[in-house]
C-alpha cells in the first residue's frame, strides 16, 4: 500500500509540475514539441504495423496458394 501511495503522490506532483510549466510560454513550446514528437512516433509505429501486417498477409496468401496447388496434385 505504501508503494501505491507514493505512486499516486508522484503522479499528482507530476500533473502539478506540468500545469505550472505549461503556464510559461517556453513551457508551452516544450510541451508542443513533446506532443509533436510523440505523435510522429505513434504514426511511425502505426505505419510499421501496417507494413508488417501486409507482409504477413501476403505470406499467408502465398502459403494458402501453395497448399491448394499441392492438394490439386494429390
Amino acid at each position: 500500500m505504501k508503494k501505491v501511495f507514493w505512486l499516486i503522490v508522484g503522479i499528482k506532483l507530476g500533473f502539478i509540475a506540468a500545469h505550472l510549466i505549461n503556464q510559461n510560454p517556453a513551457g508551452k513550446k516544450f510541451f508542443e514539441n513533446v506532443d509533436s514528437k510523440a505523435r510522429e512516433f505513434g504514426k511511425a509505429v502505426a505505419a510499421g504495423y501496417r507494413d508488417r501486417d501486409a507482409e504477413l498477409r501476403s505470406a499467408v496468401s502465398e502459403m494458402e496458394s501453395s497448399l491448394n496447388n499441392l492438394n490439386k496434385r494429390l
